[in-house]
């Protein structure tokens, strides 16, 4: 694979200086995950940053994934010693149970306090992730009202907060922070297929092409059914392009393919969902 993004905004670098200094502020740091992008969507610089600090993985986005293979990395990051929690942050699914684990994990933290002498103390939460995983919607369910700006774009959040919420937890805001460059293509095709990454710095086409391709190999069955077309085991991803054209109506001027419109629609489909659950991260890729 070829692909290629060529980029490290000044806010990155701006966000993680201001990550390494609210780290010291808190007593548990919960990464969010794309469950459809496990590898791809964690971030190796925080493990730099975390020292011994507890972790606990949220795995979002988990009715937009393959549930089995979703499974497989649950049991992977367990494996690893990770505590780890399935959530969907759309419809509040796991969130409680998110908190429990937050809870316990904290445990010795509280422990350490109490036996200075502090009782009652919040346990201090830090969530992180790469952009538009769904951290300021994970605060809004927890707060129970819209006080932190969500969308579905990369880059909304900029500042940081303090938000206290009930069950004695203080969470902490905190822009999503990517690594200086991509040494594996395949973690730069999959968070631009995901919208961690805006289109500008990317080739769209290229990306719709790899990912069509993906989902030929993987999921041909769900794309002839999203679609209504045929996947023959010899097209091309510019033949099914153009079935998608023509079974969509993404059609010029005299019934010429419109690949601007295909790629805007797969695009779309996938990172909504709608054109089915998959996930691009396999377990077992090395």
């Amino acid at each position: 694979m070829d692909f290629k993004i060529q980029w490290f905004p000044g806010h990155m670098t701006k966000a993680k200086r201001m990550m390494e200094t609210q780290l010291k502020l808190v007593d548990v740091v919960i990464e969010m995950l794309d469950a459809r992008i496990p590898r791809s969507s964690t971030n190796p610089m925080l493990l730099e940053m975390l020292g011994n600090k507890p972790k606990l993985v949220a795995l979002n986005k988990i009715d937009m994934a393959d549930s089995a293979e979703t499974d497989t990395w649950l049991q992977i990051f367990k494996n690893n010693g990770l505590t780890v929690v399935k959530v969907d942050c759309a419809t509040g699914k796991g969130v409680k149970q998110l908190i429990s684990a937050v809870q316990e994990i904290a445990k010795p933290v509280n422990e350490k306090w109490a036996k200075k002498g502090v009782k009652n103390r919040p346990i201090r939460v830090m969530i992180v992730g790469v952009p538009n995983v769904g951290k300021s919607t994970l605060i809004n369910r927890l707060v129970g009202k819209n006080k932190v700006i969500a969308a579905d774009r990369p880059g909304v959040t900029r500042g940081q907060q303090w938000i206290t919420i009930a069950k004695g937890l203080e969470l902490l805001d905190t822009p999503g922070v990517l690594w200086p460059k991509f040494d594996d293509p395949e973690i730069g095709f999959c968070l631009a297929v995901t919208g961690a990454i805006k289109e500008d710095v990317f080739d769209r086409e290229q990306a719709v092409m790899l990912l069509l391709e993906r989902l030929k190999t993987n999921y041909s069955k769900e794309i002839s059914e999203k679609y209504g077309i045929e996947i023959l085991e010899t097209d091309s991803v510019e033949d099914i392009s153009r079935k998608i054209a023509a079974a969509r109506g993404c059609l010029k001027t005299g019934g010429v393919p419109d690949i601007e419109k295909v790629i805007q629609l797969v695009l779309r489909d996938f990172r909504t969902g709608r054109l089915g659950r998959f996930t691009l991260d396999k377990p077992d890729r090395k």
